[in-house]
């Protein structure tokens, strides 16, 4: 045993210098060799024998296979392995094995009844030593690639779970069991490795078989090279493994037929010339097409491969006028006086439409007329109030919207809006009642036109009429509408 653990630390230190790791997806099939252990011992925990059980309990001398393994001096493992995926595999395999060993049992009337395959009735005269009982195991798992959670960058480490069932059999009496285990793959190629395992096998029937250890050192071979790309050449001899390719190109592709691998080809869908990188030149400017503004018309490199006709420095596709020489600022054509105004139309804000210099080359602003005014003096005088208040009369919004409709037609002119009340209640109480009423015209032309107007109350300073009569109060509460220039 001292040898074995030697060669084990040995081949540990030769794997830590390999960077090389079997991948399942390219090597799915693995046949292993090895030699087994077989440990009744730490299982014997306390309940699990009516008679018996260490207090110790689980993993008792777990590593003392001096006095607890049973090792068949030879090749006593074979088993056939298939990756599913993801980090899965099934394995099958069959163990051979002579139990010589129980382990020193602590057992008070001094034999263990379902050891002897020779007296189930219980020998007093029975030995610890069980002689020589053939071991016979079969065994169906699932394995779990570790490094699928953890050492996800190690090349040659290669840790596994499985769990899976099987049948042992001692001498004539078998039994069904559950298995568990924990191993590891120490990879020193793509296709060859060692391995470790150990695995808990508990049995349906005691009375038959014990449940117990089994431990296992071996080597693997891993075969099945994957085709990935299914173009004929092995994914280890393809230089592209997951591109269909071509045998003269070592499986690359060369998807346009130019003679150049798409990996060294920079237009790969398109044939194209090698002093172009495979890239094709359709205008044969000297121009790849890719790098070509203008591929289809001969163009010069400083033109970003595009013609210019006029020469005026500005490329045909982005000149407004191609075959007549123009500035840039205004597109490659000549600059224009569209409307004939004498204002050039690059300083014309109103190139369609004859103007003047100081109105930025656009017709002077409309103005209103003294019949513009009157009329729309006569309509303030017609915005009625609720009494007392600052809301309108429900007639004053038809007034109110022609207001807003003649004001439109001189959107250059400003005006200013002026509220009066005749003198009826304390001075104070008809100035703010002015200022609200003339706020509240102002609030509402200007909802409809944008902030032209300005406003402000005047109380009853200014009256037009009389405020002894209820006519001339009438006249004295009033809007009025002044233009201000």
């Amino acid at each position: 045993m001292k040898h074995l653990r030697i060669a084990l630390l040995a081949l540990l230190v030769v794997a830590g210098y390999s960077n090389v790791n079997a991948q399942d997806e390219n090597n799915p099939w693995a046949i292993s060799f090895g030699i087994n252990a077989v440990d009744f011992h730490p299982t014997n925990h306390p309940g699990e024998i009516s008679n018996g059980g260490h207090s110790s309990g689980w993993f008792n001398e777990f590593f003392n296979a001096k006095d607890h393994y049973s090792i068949l001096p030879s090749l006593s493992k074979i088993s056939v392995g298939r990756y599913i995926d993801a980090g899965f595999s099934v394995e099958l395999a069959g163990t051979l094995n002579r139990i010589t060993k129980i382990g020193n049992w602590e057992d008070s009337q001094g034999y263990l009844p379902f050891f002897n395959p020779l007296d189930r009735e219980g020998n007093p005269n029975y030995e610890q030593n069980p002689g020589d009982l053939n071991y016979l195991g079969l065994d169906l798992g699932i394995k779990y690639d570790l490094n699928n959670l953890m050492f996800k960058n190690s090349t040659w480490f290669d840790p596994f779970a499985s769990v899976g069932g099987g049948y042992t059999w001692l001498d004539s009496k078998g039994t069904g069991t559950v298995n568990g285990g924990l191993g590891t793959n120490l990879w020193v190629s793509d296709s060859f490795g060692f391995n470790i395992q150990t695995t808990y096998k508990h049995a349906f029937d005691n009375n038959n078989i014990a449940p117990h250890f089994q431990h296992a050192v071996g080597f693997t071979v891993k075969f099945g090279g994957t085709d990935t790309d299914g173009d004929g050449i092995f994914d280890k001899e393809d230089a592209c493994p997951e591109v269909f390719g071509l045998e003269e190109f070592n499986g690359c592709p060369d998807t346009d037929g130019d003679g150049i691998i798409d990996s060294e080809d920079a237009c790969p869908d398109v044939a194209g010339l090698a002093e172009l990188n495979g890239c094709p030149d359709a205008d044969a400017d000297g121009i790849a097409d890719g790098e070509d503004n203008c591929p289809n018309e001969k163009g010069s490199k400083a033109n970003g491969g595009c013609p210019d006709t006029d020469g005026d420095g500005i490329v045909d596709g982005k000149d407004n006028c191609p075959n007549e020489a123009g500035p840039a600022a205004n597109n490659g054509c000549p600059w224009a006086d569209k409307d004939g105004d004498k204002i050039l139309d690059k300083d014309d804000a109103c190139p369609e439409v004859a103007g003047v210099a100081e109105h930025n080359g656009c017709p002077p602003p409309a103005r209103m007329t003294e019949t513009h005014i009157t009329e729309l003096d006569n309509l303030a005088r017609t915005v009625y109030f609720k009494s007392g208040q600052d809301s309108f009369t429900d007639e004053t919004y038809a007034i109110l919207d022609k207001i807003a409709g003649l004001v439109k037609d001189f959107p250059a002119e400003s005006f200013h809006i002026a509220g009066h009340t005749d003198s009826q209640g304390s001075k104070a109480s008809n100035q703010t009642l002015s200022e609200k009423r003339a706020a509240a015209v102002n609030a509402y032309l200007t909802s409809k036109l944008g902030n032209t107007f300005t406003s402000a109350g005047f109380g009853e300073v200014d009256p037009v009429a009389s405020n002894n009569t209820s006519s001339g109060r009438a006249q004295n509460r009033r809007v009025e509408i002044k233009l201000t220039r």
